[in-house]
C-alpha cells in the first residue's frame, strides 16, 4: 500500500486550492477543480468513474464526459506529482479496477480538519467546558477563506457547498452564543452584525443580536432587531426564467409522486387531440407542488401546443388580471398573435381604473380565441396569490375546457374546491375543529380570492409521502449512511414532508436551509400568527409525541381570547401548518415546531418556559403540563417552583410517572431548593425510582441520612436494601437490615419489613448469615407477611 505523501494542504473552504511542500500547485480549469474536489472530499477512498461523471454533469452527463474524466485525471497526476515517470505507479492519485484515489492525511484536507474541531467543540460541551468549546471553535471558523468551493461546477460541488455552508453557520451560531453568556459582548454584537448581514432573513441571528445589544445596555439598537418580519420569498420557479416552463428542482423531491406526473402528462396529451380540462394541484407547503408542475411538464408539451406558466406572489394581488397577463403573455410569444397579448394588456389597463362588469367575460374571450388557434396550456402556481378578476377568468373558462383544447393547470394551498370531497377540514382532520368551523377560506397576507369559488375538473391532492418513499428519498439526500436511530427520527419530525425530509437528510437539524425553508413557508402569515405559531411550538416542547396544547392553554400563556386565537390561527389550520381537533392544536409537522423552539436564544427560550409553566400552574393546569415547560427549558427550580411541586408531586407521579422522575432528578441536582423541599422531594424520587424497577438506593440513603422523621427513615432504608437486593446485590441489603434491626429507631412496622428481608436474602449470603446479638426467633419474628 502506498503512503500517504507528507507535506500536502488541500484547502476547500474557499477557493480551491493545494500545497504540497510549501509550494502552491497549479489545479487548472474549473472541471479538474471538480474532480480534485470530488477526490479530496473523498480521500483515501475509491471513487469511481461514474462517480466522477455524475459529480460533475448530474444526470445529463454529455458523451464526451468518461474521456474527459480521463484527460483531468492525467493532468492532476501531473500535477500532484511532477517529478513521477510517465510509466511509473503514482502513489498520491491512484487507479484501479475502474476506480481512482487521492490518498493524502486528513489533517491535510482543511474540511476534514473544521469537522474534526467541531467535534472537539461537541465534546467541551459536554462537559461544560464553555472555555475551552469557544477557542475551539474560534479556530474552526478561522480556517475559512470564503464561499467553500468557490467557482468549482456540478452537481457535487453545490451540494457540498450547500452542506459545508450550513455547518459554517451552525458554527458561528453556536460561537456567537458562547461569546454571549461569557460575557463578551462587543465581541458578539461584532460577530452577530457580520452574520445578520450574511443571512438577513434568519429570525434568530436578529434574536441573538437584540440579546447582545440588551445585555450590552444598548436597549434602542436591540429594539430593532427584535421582531423581523421577513417578506415572503418567490419560488425558485418564479426566479427561472420566463420558460415556457421554469428550471427543475432537485428530482429527488419528486420521490413517490409517479402517479401525479403520469396524470399530468396524460392531461397535456389529451389537450394535444383536442380534450381540454381543467386540473388543480394541491398540497400543504413542502410537499412539492412547484417541483411537481416543472418535472411532469418541461419538456412534455407536445408538438403545435402553446404553454404558459406564471407564480403568483403577493404582488399578484394588486394587479387586476395580473396571474392571467403572465401566464398569457408566456403563451403568446410575440411572433404568434401579439394583437391577443396587447387586447389583454388594455382589459387589464380599464381594470385599474375601476371594476366594470365585463372585464372578465372580456378577459376570458381572448383566452379562448387563442385556444381556438391552436391547443392551450395555461400553468398557474401558487393560485392562492391570485388577484379576484383572475381567479374570475378561470372560472369562466372552466367551462370552456369541454368544448376547446384548453388545459387550465393549477397548483394552491389547500383551500377547497367546487368538485365534491369528502367533509373533512383542510388539514385533514374531523370537521368539528372549533377552528375549522370559522370558515377555512384564505386571508391573511396568504391571499384574498376565494378559491372555493373556482370550479375544477379534478383536484389531485399530494399526500404526505409514505414510510418507503420517504425512506427512499433520505437515503438519496443524504451525504453518508445515517444510524437508525436519526432515520427513524427523520421519518417521524418529517411526517412524510419532501421538502423537510430534504433539508434534514442534507443537514439534520443544524441546517441552514432547514430553518429558511420553515421561515419561508411561516413567512405569508401574520406576526400576529408567527408569535401564536411560537406558542404553541413551546406549550408542546415537552411532549415526544404530539407538539401542540389546548386553545386554554394557548390563551392563558398569550392574554388572548378564544375567539381571537381561532380567527388568527385559522390560515394555518387552512395552509396545513396546523392541525386542529376540538380543543387540541398542533403542528402538522414536528419539524416545524422544532425549528419555532430550537431557533429561539436560549437565554428567551428559558424565560418563555418559566413564564409559561407560571402562568398555566397558577390556573390548576394538569401538573404534567406545569413540568413539560420545566424540563424543555430547562428551567432553573427555584424555591417557588419547588414549593409547587412538593403540593402536586404526588397526583404528578399518579399520571405521569416517568416525567415526575425527570423533574425529581433535576431538583435533587439544584442547590437553590430550599432544604427541607429538596428533601421531600428526593424521598419521591427514590420512591418513584423503586417502583420503576431502577436503583433508588442512593437517593434513599441520602434522605436516610438527614431527615429527623423515624418513619420516612424506615421507609428510605427499606427503599435502598429493595434496590439492593433487586440488583442481587445481597451484602448491601443485609448491611442496612442488621444496621436498622440493631439500632432500633425505626417504627416498628419497618423493623418487621427488615426481619423479613434479612430472611429472604441470608441463603445468599456468603459464611454465617446470622446477625450478632439477635436470636434466630427475633430475627424471624412473628411471621408478617412480606411487603415488597
Amino acid at each position: 500500500m502506498s503512503a500517504e505523501p507528507e507535506g500536502m494542504d488541500l484547502r476547500l473552504l474557499g477557493p480551491v486550492r493545494a500545497w504540497r511542500d510549501g509550494t502552491e500547485l497549479p489545479l487548472g480549469s474549473a472541471r479538474r477543480l471538480a474532480v480534485f474536489s470530488v477526490l479530496a472530499l473523498h480521500a483515501n477512498r475509491a471513487v469511481s468513474r461514474e462517480q466522477l461523471v455524475t459529480a460533475l454533469w448530474g444526470e445529463n452527463p454529455p458523451a464526451s464526459a468518461t474521456g474527459n474524466v480521463y484527460t483531468y485525471v492525467s493532468a492532476l497526476r501531473r500535477v500532484l506529482e511532477p517529478s513521477r515517470d510517465r510509466w511509473a505507479a503514482g502513489q498520491v492519485l491512484t487507479s484501479g479496477g475502474g476506480t481512482y484515489r487521492l490518498s493524502v492525511r486528513e489533517q491535510d484536507v482543511d474540511v476534514f480538519r473544521f469537522e474534526a474541531l467541531r467535534g472537539e467543540a461537541k465534546q467541551h460541551r459536554a462537559t461544560g467546558d464553555r472555555q475551552a468549546e469557544l477557542t475551539v471553535l474560534a479556530a474552526a471558523l478561522q480556517m475559512w477563506h470564503g464561499e467553500p468551493l468557490a467557482g468549482v461546477p456540478g452537481p457535487f460541488a453545490e451540494a457540498q457547498r450547500l452542506r459545508l455552508s450550513e455547518l459554517r453557520l451552525a458554527t458561528a451560531e453556536r460561537h456567537a452564543t458562547l461569546l454571549i453568556e461569557t460575557g463578551r459582548l462587543d465581541e458578539a454584537i461584532a460577530v452577530l452584525r457580520a452574520l445578520v448581514a450574511t443571512y438577513p432573513l434568519q429570525e434568530n441571528l436578529q434574536a441573538m443580536l437584540a440579546t447582545a445589544l440588551q445585555a450590552a445596555g444598548r436597549p434602542a439598537e436591540a429594539q430593532r432587531h427584535a421582531a423581523p418580519s421577513p417578506a415572503p420569498a418567490r419560488t425558485a420557479a418564479a426566479t427561472a426564467g420566463r420558460g415556457p416552463w421554469p428550471v427543475p428542482s432537485d428530482r429527488a423531491s419528486l420521490i413517490g409522486r409517479d402517479a401525479e406526473i403520469r396524470r399530468l402528462r396524460r392531461a397535456v396529451a389529451e389537450v394535444a387531440d383536442g380534450t381540454g380540462g381543467s386540473l388543480r394541484i394541491e398540497g400543504t407547503p413542502g410537499m412539492g407542488k412547484s417541483a411537481l408542475l416543472t418535472v411532469a411538464l418541461r419538456g412534455a408539451t407536445p408538438a403545435g401546443c402553446r404553454a404558459g406558466w406564471a407564480v403568483g406572489d403577493e404582488l399578484s394581488q394588486r394587479m387586476p388580471l395580473g396571474l392571467l397577463l403572465e401566464c398569457f403573455e408566456s403563451a403568446m410569444p410575440g411572433d404568434t398573435n401579439p394583437d391577443l397579448v396587447k387586447l389583454l394588456f388594455a382589459v387589464a389597463a380599464e381594470a385599474v381604473d375601476g371594476p366594470s362588469g365585463d372585464i372578465v367575460a372580456r378577459a376570458a374571450e381572448l383566452v379562448r380565441r387563442a385556444a381556438e388557434q391552436a391547443p392551450l396550456i395555461l400553468v398557474a402556481d401558487d393560485l392562492q396569490w391570485a388577484d379576484p378578476l383572475t381567479l374570475g377568468v378561470w372560472s369562466a373558462l372552466h367551462a370552456d375546457t369541454r368544448e376547446l383544447p384548453l388545459l387550465l393547470i393549477a397548483a394552491s394551498r389547500p383551500g377547497g374546491s367546487a368538485v365534491a370531497r369528502p367533509t373533512e377540514s383542510a388539514a385533514g382532520q374531523p370537521a368539528d375543529s372549533e377552528i375549522d368551523r370559522t370558515g377555512g377560506s384564505e386571508t391573511d397576507r396568504s391571499g384574498t380570492g376565494d378559491l372555493n369559488a373556482v370550479p375544477v375538473d379534478e383536484v389531485v391532492t399530494l399526500a404526505p409521502l409514505s414510510p418507503a418513499a420517504a425512506t427512499q428519498l433520505i437515503r438519496a439526500v443524504a451525504p453518508e449512511p445515517l444510524d437508525p436511530r436519526t432515520f427513524r427520527d427523520m421519518l417521524t419530525d418529517a411526517g412524510g414532508n419532501p421538502s423537510y425530509l430534504r433539508h434534514l437528510a442534507a443537514g439534520g437539524f443544524e441546517s441552514m436551509t432547514l430553518s429558511a425553508a420553515v421561515g419561508t413557508q411561516l413567512a405569508s402569515f401574520s406576526e400576529e400568527a408567527r408569535q401564536l405559531l411560537r406558542a404553541i411550538a413551546f406549550l408542546g416542547a415537552g411532549s415526544d409525541t404530539d407538539p401542540g396544547c389546548t386553545l386554554t392553554e394557548l390563551a392563558l400563556v398569550t392574554d388572548r381570547s378564544r375567539d381571537d386565537l381561532i380567527r388568527a390561527l385559522t390560515p394555518a389550520v387552512t395552509a396545513g401548518v396546523l392541525t386542529a381537533a376540538g380543543e387540541w392544536v398542533a403542528f402538522w409537522h414536528r419539524v416545524v415546531a422544532r425549528v419555532l423552539h430550537d431557533g429561539t436564544p436560549t437565554s428567551l427560550r428559558v424565560m418563555l418556559h418559566r413564564s409559561f409553566a407560571s402562568r398555566l400552574a397558577d390556573t390548576a393546569a394538569p401538573p404534567e403540563r406545569v413540568v413539560a415547560q420545566l424540563l424543555a427549558g430547562p428551567v432553573p427550580l427555584d424555591s417557588a417552583i419547588a414549593r409547587w411541586l412538593t403540593v402536586h408531586i404526588e397526583q404528578l407521579a399518579g399520571r405521569a410517572p416517568h416525567l415526575a422522575v425527570n423533574v425529581l432528578q433535576r431538583a435533587r441536582a439544584q442547590y437553590t431548593v430550599a432544604p427541607a423541599e429538596r428533601l421531600e422531594l428526593t424521598a419521591w424520587l427514590a420512591r418513584l425510582l423503586l417502583a420503576q424497577g431502577r436503583n433508588g438506593a442512593a437517593e434513599a440513603g441520602w434522605v436516610a441520612a438527614r431527615t429527623p422523621d423515624p418513619e420516612l427513615e424506615g421507609e428510605m432504608r427499606w427503599v435502598a436494601a429493595v434496590s439492593h437486593e433487586r440488583r442481587a446485590e445481597y451484602e448491601a441489603a443485609a448491611d442496612i437490615a442488621r444496621s436498622v434491626l440493631r439500632e432500633h429507631r425505626v417504627p416498628p412496622r419497618w423493623i418487621d419489613r427488615f426481619r423479613h428481608l434479612l430472611t429472604r436474602v441470608r441463603p445468599y449470603l456468603a459464611g454465617n448469615p446470622t446477625v450478632p446479638h439477635l436470636s434466630r426467633s427475633a430475627i424471624i419474628g412473628d411471621g408478617v407477611s412480606v411487603i415488597r
